[in-house]
């Protein structure tokens, strides 16, 4: 049983029903011992015999988790051992007492309670044959049994508060685990903002200043000396602010459409691809809900791709799906372009990808803990596919 606030209620409870049971049998071997009779060797024999098997069988089921046969197994011998010993003498019936737990708590409620009356009747028969019929024979194991079955059955009682009391503490661990990491999805996307912001405000507009006060110089005086150097450092500051507003891009996401990764992409497919001659089919359902970081990387590698089928391959369609299966994601993104050989073009392909390309989708895929494979043939297009498990392996 797993620890928890009531464990030491049911440790107590299960030493004390060992200690019971150990000392009653001890006190019918110390009357077969002191009250000599024919059957004192018999009865000291099964004595430590229902003892060891008790022993053994507590063990056994505490180490090993047994159920089922196994523990019917054992409670079938070890009354079978008890009734051969309440017919040798008359204060083995005290072991009945034990025995209502055992049954009780290995039986359940009604077979438990059916097990408990059949003992009951036994251990008064048997009183009633060795010692004769008294009120004390039939009330005594009644009684008894009465009070074992309500302790039974609070024992049941507190072990099923116990499981629901763990079950709903792993719930909100689970849920405090969920919490954090949404705070923390959040910061991070926050802070990427912010740092998008302070790039466009300083970084990328000085470079706009500089790169028109350049061309205004460049413009002023075409014929000047060092002309050309003028020229160099008009591209540079270009180069740098194209740079510096795809930084910009890559930290802030565009809105998703009320959550929905297909909504954005849709949207980049209606302007920004469309605009630059490739039609884009988006199949992707509204449906979809992934987490934010999720939605977050898959539309930066779509973007990626789509650029680099822009600039490389020449395709006038292409078609971006997703398709989910019990917990696994696949995302692909094909075009009808030239294509190229992955496996003799890959550093070629590498080196011509830019931060959105193929090593920047196949470092997030990583990230992810999923695989993304290539597959292409020249004049045949391109297919890019990436692999996600959407929950955690256990």
């Amino acid at each position: 049983m797993a620890h928890t606030a009531l464990t030491p209620v049911f440790v107590g409870l299960r030493t004390g029903l060992h200690v019971l049971f150990i000392a009653l049998t001890g006190l019918v071997i110390a009357r077969a011992i002191f009250a000599t009779t024919d059957a004192s060797v018999t009865v000291i024999v099964v004595s430590v015999t229902l003892g060891l098997t008790y022993a053994l069988g507590a063990v056994l089921t505490r180490i090993t988790r047994a159920r089922g046969l196994l523990r019917l197994g054992w409670l079938t011998v070890l009354t079978g051992e008890w009734m051969v010993l309440l017919w040798l003498i008359p204060d083995a019936a005290y072991l009945v007492f034990p025995l209502f737990f055992l049954y009780i708590h290995l039986l359940g409620r009604w077979w438990g309670a059916a097990a408990i009356l059949v003992s009951t009747l036994v251990a008064i028969c048997a009183l009633g044959l060795h010692s004769g019929w008294t009120v004390g024979g039939v009330v005594g194991p009644l009684v008894g049994a009465g009070v074992a079955l309500l302790i039974g059955l609070g024992y049941q009682a507190l072990a099923r508060e116990a499981e629901q009391r763990e079950a709903l503490v792993r719930e909100l661990i689970a849920t405090q685990g969920q919490l954090a990491a949404t705070e923390h999805e959040s910061g991070v996307l926050a802070e990427r903002a912010r740092l998008a912001r302070e790039i466009h405000d300083t970084l990328a507009q000085g470079l706009s200043s500089i790169q028109m006060l350049l061309h205004a110089a460049e413009r002023g005086d075409p014929g000047r000396p060092g002309i050309e150097h003028i020229r160099l450092a008009r591209e540079t500051a270009a180069s740098n602010l194209a740079e510096a507003r795809r930084f910009i891009r890559e930290l802030t996401p565009p809105q998703l459409d009320d959550q929905t990764l297909g909504g954005a992409l849709r949207r980049l497919a209606r302007t920004q691809w469309a605009s630059q001659g490739l039609d884009v089919q988006v199949r992707v359902s509204d449906t979809i809900i992934l987490p934010m970081h999720l939605q977050t990387a898959l539309l930066r590698i779509a973007q990626g791709a789509i650029a680099n089928v822009i600039q490389h391959a020449h395709a006038t369609t292409a078609t971006i799906t997703i398709a989910i299966e019990n917990d696994q994601l696949q995302f692909t993104v094909a075009d009808d372009g030239s294509g190229f050989d992955p496996l003799l073009n890959s550093k070629e392909a590498t080196e011509k990808s830019d931060s959105f390309g193929l090593q920047a989708a196949s470092e997030r895929v990583q990230q992810l803990g999923g695989t993304l494979t290539v597959d292409s043939l020249p004049g045949h297009g391109t297919t890019l596919t990436v692999d996600l498990r959407l929950t955690e392996p256990e």
